[in-house]
């Protein structure tokens, strides 16, 4: 009976449990759920502690309760109008949950403090609803409290930036990057900028700073070779077709060896081109027209041949393998070729000069003269030195016909 007595008497007389304590010590120790229902017990048990109120908004903004967490800065506010610590973190939340227009003037109380920290949200609470001339002047004043914000240099640039004054942003942005390397690729931006404002120097410079980033280094690539600077743009060329060997990156690169007088190089990446689609007319055409301008007669018939196989009805391509044939003094085989172009109904006075030619070294004289004579019909003296040569070759022939056999 006396230890019942007793035991009653400590439960009567104990102290209640300091809600409020045990929830400050699990936020301590970094864990919001677990404080969250003290605090709620400590703000039940006092109302107006402005102190709960403010500790359980910290505990539900930890845990992304956004909602909830407002309503207690509010309510903390409520008590302790001013507190700048209630004002500071309502403006972030808000800034969070995309509403800057309301964040503005909880900020503005906050900034009475003169802290870089508060100068920046502000800031960045102007540069959400757009005024950047005042976003400007509130991430100045954070840099100036505090000189080692990269932050605040960061979001400095990004208003100008947004105000079209490059060469200042530039300047920030650079400043950003020194003081922490994870604001570096805001430079990009930059970049991005400069190339809308048509200072593709500038842009490529910056492109050049990020070897490591691939959207950077395929940009910068595009940017040299549009700005004809493709002897520039070769390594990175290489490195594409080597990371990814498509036709449309080795295209590119067999642009810039033609451009920088490297024809075997280009020839090269036309060949394994073609090797991965045999069956393209058009790379075909390409490989043969490069074999062509090299003086490589018999590969240059190979391609027109395969692309003429490929596409019958390519007028282009029986001519281009009939003019192989002719200058390498096949005329049997440049005639069949020319037999193809006319039998599509697609002749040019070009082929009837070429035909003319085949003809008359196959010792087929009356048929190379017509061919000469229509030639010379049809041209329309749009090829002056072929038509000075074909009249010789009418005169000649006609005598030749003409002589008694």
């Amino acid at each position: 009976m006396a230890f019942a007595c007793a035991l009653l008497a400590i439960l009567l007389f104990a102290p209640p449990p300091d809600f409020l304590a045990e929830g400050l010590k699990a936020l301590d120790a970094n864990e919001p759920a677990a404080a969250e229902p003290l605090l709620r017990q400590a703000v039940e048990a006092v109302p107006n502690d402005y102190f709960a109120h403010f500790n359980l908004a910290i505990a539900l903004s930890m845990q992304q309760k956004d909602a909830e967490a407002i309503g207690e800065f509010n309510k903390t506010l409520e008590l302790k109008p001013g507190l700048y610590q209630a004002d500071l973190n309502l403006g972030m939340l808000l800034l969070r949950n995309k509403r800057p227009a309301e964040a503005l003037p909880v900020l503005k109380e906050a900034v009475d403090s003169k802290t870089a920290r508060a100068d920046l949200y502000y800031a960045q609470a102007f540069f959400e609803t757009g005024d950047m001339a005042q976003a400007d002047v509130w991430y100045r004043a954070a840099a100036e409290l505090d000189p080692k914000s990269a932050a605040a240099r960061a979001g400095l640039a990004h208003s100008l930036l947004k105000e079209s004054k490059l060469a200042e942003a530039a300047e920030h942005f650079r400043g950003a990057a020194s003081l922490d390397p994870h604001y570096r690729d805001g430079l990009l931006e930059l970049a991005a900028e400069y190339e809308k404002a048509a200072m593709l120097t500038e842009a490529i410079a910056v492109y050049r700073q990020f070897p490591d980033n691939p959207a950077a280094e395929e940009r910068l690539t595009q940017l040299l070779v549009a700005n004809g600077n493709l002897a520039a743009a070769i390594p990175n060329l290489e490195l594409a077709v080597k990371t990814t060997p498509s036709v449309a990156n080795r295209l590119a690169l067999v642009d810039a060896y033609k451009s920088t007088g490297q024809g075997d190089r280009a020839i090269g990446q036309l060949q394994l081109a073609v090797a991965s689609e045999p069956s393209n007319y058009d790379l075909r055409m390409a490989l043969a027209r490069e074999f062509r301008d090299a003086h490589k007669a018999p590969e240059a018939a190979r391609q027109f041949t395969a692309a003429a196989n490929l596409r019958p009805d390519s007028v282009n391509a029986w001519n281009e393998l009939a003019t192989i044939y002719v200058v390498t003094g096949d005329y049997a085989d440049g005639l069949a070729a020319l037999d193809r172009v006319k039998a599509l109904g697609k002749e040019l006075p070009g082929d009837f000069y070429f035909r003319a030619i085949c003809l008359e070294k196959l010792r087929q004289l009356k048929p190379a003269l017509e061919a000469y004579q229509r030639f010379l019909a049809t041209d329309g003296n749009k090829q002056p030195d072929q038509e000075f040569l074909a009249r010789q070759r009418v005169r000649i022939i006609q005598h030749e016909l003409d002589r008694p056999r």
